[in-house]
């Protein structure tokens, strides 16, 4: 009968209809699988309110339903299971699963049992992490409102510790990287929220810094609740017009002051920077929570130096770095530039070395010929000779003095042709005038050799070049022609139009090119299998100036050779007129 009189009691109803709230709910959840569980529980609890809050009840018919209910909110506050569902153990598992799987140690669990014997509560209190164990016919309304209420503050008591925790894990983050704007908004976002777990509500804050006294900029560093949206702002005409009003009245004012649902907190830093803190509570602070304020917002002033003081270091760092950057750079500049300049110089010391060789090698001989052919002039003289032996030796000396002076000439233009800022003059040059002109200087030389020169050439033919370096690049194919070919032999020069370029070949019947001589043609220097027919001179240095001045031109030059014995032709190209950029 006592039984019956539980379960009328269950279900009394009051007649009052709970008002409607928009306050924070309670997530209670009933596991069990017995439908009339379910509604006497919604019933009997219909019009709870604890701390303004009402619930939220969530049901699952099953363990498997509440184990996929308890994953899907993990802010469920209180459970209340049955042990007995799809197993005899159902709800004993259930429990080790929220506990040991899903790591869920804040909500609290009743368990409810219509079968005390099959589960005996001093084992199951002992063995699983539960707060309550009811046989469901002994929890009668006043007994689940107590049972409910008391797993209520205990979950709030407990979330109100992860609330503390994690406002001092986010101080502590903020406090090992205190160095950057970013670590400074983690700080002021740690402050708010140690605040509300200080006071233990719910409230909106925000948090502003200003940096240089009275009538500089203020910045929103932190925000949260209807205030999150200012985060970033960088003038208080940014705030709503209220906001702004509190703010600026606070740095005025100097002094936290306290009102019913609002805190106004102020603090100095020791470096001159002034921080307000506006905190908008649900509920007016006691005696109690104002003292813990004040000893909190006495502290923060050192946090907050720490993290400008350190941002003043780090961007003075990142200045001595650039600077460093800066002086690197400048010095990798310098090292480039002396190590173009070694470039230069290694190259001049090689042309010396190469001049040098040159004039101990190809001068002596000349100059040796001059000397012994003095000193029989001498000795003729003297003796009385016959002014026919005495020509002889005038002849023999002045062919030296010219081989010399051809040598010397040669070496100039290498030496000019390789100086670093040689220029070429581009103007219209008649192409085969010039030739004409360079045939016929060199004429004497091919008649002494009996040898002819054709020049083969349309009239007008003009091309944009330097003409003095073509005359020589000219000259110098020309005379090698003479030098290299037999005596009697002929020399052609052709010049034609070809498309846009202005082509001259030079040909002989001279001892012709080896495939070696052709490999090593151009280069400075270079002597070739084939020698001088009437035992001239060669500095191997001719086709190499050649080969600089139509690369300057943006032309080239090649040689064609049937073989030796069969003579040479030299191809010039260049570029009709000069190239536009």
């Amino acid at each position: 009968m006592a039984e019956q009189d539980d379960v009328l009691h269950l279900i009394d109803d009051t007649g009052v209809t709970p008002e409607d709230s928009s306050a924070r709910k309670w997530k209670v959840a009933v596991i069990d699988d017995d439908a009339a569980v379910h509604e006497g529980t919604r019933f009997a609890l219909s019009d709870y309110s604890l701390n303004g809050a009402t619930l939220e009840i969530l049901s699952a018919y099953s363990a498997a339903e509440g184990r996929k209910l308890m994953r899907e909110h993990p802010d469920i506050a209180a459970v209340l299971l049955d042990v007995i569902m799809e197993t005899d153990v159902a709800g004993l598992d259930l429990v080790e699963y929220i506990r040991n799987e899903i790591k869920n140690e804040t909500v609290r669990i009743i368990l409810r049992t219509g079968q005390p014997g099959q589960a005996p509560e001093r084992r199951v209190i002992v063995q699983y992490d539960i707060n309550d164990y009811k046989a469901k016919t002994e929890l009668t309304a006043d007994k689940l409102f107590t049972s409910l209420t008391a797993a209520l503050r205990s979950y709030q008591q407990l979330e109100r510790m992860v609330q503390t925790r994690r406002g001092l894990e986010i101080i502590i983050d903020a406090a090992s990287t205190l160095y950057d704007f970013k670590s400074m908004q983690r700080l002021a976002e740690g402050v708010l929220t140690q605040l509300a777990s200080l006071l233990n509500v719910e409230c909106a804050g925000i948090l502003v810094l200003r940096d240089d006294g009275a009538g500089s900029e203020l910045s929103v560093l932190a925000g949260s609740g209807c205030y999150s949206r200012f985060i970033g702002s960088t003038s208080s005409k940014s705030l709503d017009p209220d906001l702004r009003e509190m703010v600026e009245a606070a740095f005025q004012r100097r002094k936290n002051e306290f009102a019913d649902h609002r805190s106004v907190l102020y603090l100095r830093t020791g470096s001159g920077r002034e921080v307000v803190v506006l905190l908008q509570a649900e509920r007016q602070l006691s005696d109690t929570d104002r003292a813990l304020v004040e000893i909190f917002s006495s502290r923060l002033s050192i946090a907050f130096d720490n993290v400008i003081l350190y941002q003043q270091l780090h961007e003075a760092n990142t200045q001595l770095e650039d600077r460093v950057a800066q002086r690197t750079r400048a010095l990798m500049q310098a090292n480039r530039r002396l190590s173009a300049q070694w470039l230069r110089l290694q190259r001049a010391n090689g042309f010396k070395n190469e001049i040098l060789g040159t004039v101990a090698h190809d001068l002596k001989n000349p100059l040796g010929v001059i000397l012994g052919r003095t000193e029989m002039l001498t000795e003729l003289i003297g003796a009385g000779s016959p002014r026919e032996a005495i020509a002889t030796q005038v002849e023999h000396i002045r062919d030296a003095t010219k081989r010399l002076t051809s040598m010397v000439d040669h070496l100039i233009s290498d030496a000019m042709a390789d100086a670093f800022d040689i220029t070429i003059r581009r103007e219209p040059v008649d192409i085969a005038a010039l030739a004409n002109e360079v045939a016929e200087a060199n004429l004497p030389l091919a008649v002494n050799k009996q040898q002819s020169i054709s020049v083969s050439a349309p009239p007008n033919f003009v091309t944009m070049c330097d003409a003095d370096r073509i005359r020589e690049a000219i000259d110098n194919l020309v005379s090698n022609a003479i030098k290299y070919s037999p005596i009697g032999g002929k020399i052609r020069v052709v010049v034609t139009h070809e498309g846009d370029n202005t082509v001259i070949r030079i040909a002989d019947e001279g001892a012709g090119l080896s495939p070696e001589d052709l490999g090593r043609l151009f280069g400075r220097f270079q002597r070739l299998s084939a020698k001088p027919t009437a035992g001239e001179s060669s500095t191997g240095l001719g086709l190499s100036i050649v080969k600089r001045i139509i690369d300057m031109h943006g032309g080239h030059v090649t040689a064609q050779s049937a073989g030796p014995g069969q003579g040479s032709i030299f191809t010039v190209t260049l570029p009709a007129t000069a190239e536009t950029s």
